[in-house]
């Protein structure tokens, strides 16, 4: 079955790479800013419209706060692009958030941030995708009418690409990312020149509809509460920006300064375009509403059902391009498709960081290993099934999904700062260089400011998002936090109980005697080769044994077991309800409460056949005394195979497999020998 999955499995994800090729993999900064920074370059396709889509509470004169909300956004993401720089100097490993908070504030605190961070990366994927989906669909009908079903497909597709691997996934990224990034620039700096230099006017196609305010004449501490309310909204503008501390060992050395040259490069790039977008639809009059359907009015009358609200970014494109131009059309796609490839930051950070608490004792050890293609494979496909379970359970709205957003974000951010600040304290106590010290103190300057601001924001996120759905992600992350202690707990339980001691004790030292046991229904060849495995096995005592379900059966075997002459004695082991696997376990027991210092070996003849079919007919006694003899302590259960003809023909089936060529693998060439096996070889 293995050979039959992996011709599908070749062509999918291509062929398996060798350890030694890992190097290979890392990334250059150009490719390395689509794959860890495409979540917060896109994420400005989405930020400032949910920023207008709070303020439409109050009406359109509530639009004049976004140019202070905006700024408010842009100080905070130069702070934590700031705060990150020091972490990736500092905790190059590749642990991020969950490594400084773990060093600096204790395992709980680490399995907080870490509990936060996987809550996040899945939401990342539900988010960017369903976004995508939604942009997709003002220009594609189908899209919107089965958005669940294409934005699950979306995640599948994602999912195998980046089982290629990060190199390849990345090359695959890069172009949408910075064609996005591109148009995004084009289009601020064609607006400029149209408003400010041609004195044109610009008008968005939503620019005569006038807002129903659901609570016009706001304010005071009202007025104050929806403006935090838009300012956590536009906070979205930061998610993934934790992946790059996460995934310095994916960049070319040196690792820590490309890290933060992308971090840089990152920060620069997402806040021009958020601040464009914003300054841009406020030029353009863009309207947007949380209801849309009554709340959006032309003439006084709402629009109705059958209305479509398209994004920010797209209608700022159709004011300033103009609606079917080329460059609209260009970045209509490039939107869509750099949204969709956003989940691409969680798509290498959650893995990342899975395989860290795997091998902290957090997480299943699978997650751990890499795969063929030298990616964490168990990662990725754990990772698509919760966000494609989740875009199944919220429609692929997200409206919706964004509610639950953020809240993760600010955890991870505020504990990782705050760690940072007691390791800049700690390390400030040892050290005596003065330039040293220099740099320490402004470092711990910006990671408490960091930690100061982040706090501020996450106390607003949960004041204002916890009844419209934080509390989805609160609930995500102390499951995931009680799981993975209970994980540890068990990894740790199960150390300390295989643990040698520094005495031996019963369970190590050799045993007394060994008692052999070989089960037998007949005569034939596979029962007699177990009978001469075991006589090899020169234990102490050897026998025979045999369940009498049917009095005739058990007559013929003790005939034909004198007439052959068989020198181990035959036991048969009475069983008045017929049942095989009970008197055979009791029989073991017996032999245990009579020596308990003595093991007992028991040989089971098993067929080995070809076909998966085969297996229902044969065997399933034997597995189940097997599942049996596993909980009997002092048993050693050894299988003795004989191999009928269809295991021979499975075998050439497998030879002619292994033997089979991919369309184009001759084209391709012979794979070169690695320079270590050319060496050996000539040795």
């Amino acid at each position: 079955m293995s050979k039959l999955t992996d011709v599908p499995k070749r062509i999918l994800i291509g062929r398996a790479l060798r350890s030694d090729r890992l190097g290979e993999t890392l990334l250059p900064k150009r490719i390395a800013l689509p794959v860890f920074a495409s979540d917060p370059l896109s994420s400005v396709a989405y930020a400032p419209g949910e920023v207008l889509l709070v303020l439409s509470v109050a009406g359109v004169s509530a639009y004049s706060f976004s140019p202070w909300i905006a700024v408010a956004v842009v100080v905070l993401m130069f702070t934590v692009v700031a705060s990150y720089r020091q972490n990736v100097h500092a905790y190059p490993s590749g642990g991020g958030d969950y490594e400084v908070a773990t060093t600096n504030l204790g395992p709980r605190a680490g399995l907080t941030v870490a509990s936060a961070l996987l809550v996040d990366y899945v939401l990342t994927v539900a988010v960017s995708i369903a976004s995508g989906i939604e942009n997709l669909g003002s220009a594609i009908p189908f899209v919107v009418e089965h958005k669940t079903l294409c934005a699950i497909a979306v995640i599948v597709l994602l999912t195998l690409m980046n089982l290629r691997g990060v190199k390849e996934s990345g090359k695959l990224f890069a172009i949408p990312t910075y064609v996005f990034v591109a148009g995004v620039f084009i289009m601020i700096a064609w607006g400029v020149i149209r408003a400010v230099g041609m004195g044109d006017t610009m008008k968005a196609p939503t620019a005569d509809y006038t807002i129903h305010a659901e609570q016009g004449g706001l304010a005071g501490f009202a007025l104050i509460f929806l403006m935090l309310r838009a300012f956590s909204s536009g906070c979205a503008a930061l998610t993934g920006v934790e992946a790059i501390s996460n995934g310095v060992p994916a960049f070319r050395k040196p690792k820590s300064k490309n890290a933060a040259t992308t971090l840089a490069l990152m920060g620069g790039l997402a806040v021009t375009m958020f601040c464009g977008i914003i300054a841009l639809a406020m030029a353009t009059n863009v309207r947007m509403a949380e209801n849309p359907a009554t709340d959006l009015l032309l003439h006084g009358k709402p629009l109705g059902s059958g209305y479509t609200q398209n994004p920010v970014i797209s209608q700022v494109a159709e004011a300033v391009f103009g609606k079917g131009s080329f460059l609209f059309v260009i970045l209509a796609a490039a939107t869509a498709l750099v949204l969709f490839l956003a989940a691409n930051t969680a798509y290498n950070g959650f893995p990342l960081l899975g395989s860290i608490l795997a091998q902290d004792r957090y997480l299943p050890r699978q997650l751990h290993t890499r795969g063929d293609r030298l990616a964490f494979s168990n990662g990725i496909v754990l990772l698509a099934g919760a966000a494609a379970v989740l875009v199944y359970l919220y429609g692929a709205d997200s409206t919706r999904l964004i509610q639950l957003y953020i809240v993760g974000v600010f955890v991870s951010f505020t504990l990782s700062q705050t760690g940072m600040v007691r390791h800049w304290n700690r390390h400030l106590l040892t050290e005596t260089d003065p330039a040293k010290r220099r740099r320490m103190h402004r470092s711990r300057a910006i990671n408490a400011f960091g930690a100061f601001f982040t706090g501020l924001v996450l106390v607003v996120v949960l004041l204002t998002k916890f009844t419209h759905g934080a509390w989805v992600a609160l609930l995500g992350m102390f499951i995931f936090f009680v799981t993975m202690s209970a994980i540890r707990r068990h990894y740790d339980r199960v150390a300390d109980e295989i643990a040698a001691e520094e005495t031996p004790d019963d369970d190590v030292v050799r045993p007394s005697r060994v008692h052999s046991l070989v089960l037998v229904s007949k005569v034939h060849k596979p029962t007699l080769r177990a009978l001469n495995y075991a006589k090899l096995m020169r234990s102490d005592s050897l026998e025979a044994v045999s369940v009498d379900v049917d009095q005739a059966d058990t007559k013929a075997l003790r005939e034909e077991w004198e007439r052959r002459g068989i020198e181990v004695p035959l036991k048969v082991l009475a069983s008045p309800y017929r049942e095989i696997t009970r008197p055979i376990i009791d029989y073991v027991k017996s032999l245990r409460r009579e020596s308990p210092r003595d093991a007992v070996s028991v040989y089971i003849p098993e067929y080995v056949v070809g076909h998966w079919y085969e297996h229902l007919l044969h065997n399933q006694s034997a597995l189940r005394l097997k599942g049996r003899l596993l909980f009997t302590p002092g048993v050693m259960v050894t299988s003795v195979p004989w191999q009928l003809d269809s295991s021979e023909a499975a075998k050439l089936r497998a030879r002619k497999r292994a033997d089979w060529n991919a369309p184009g693998a001759v084209r391709r060439g012979p794979v070169t020998q690695p320079k270590k096996d050319k060496a050996a070889t000539k040795k």
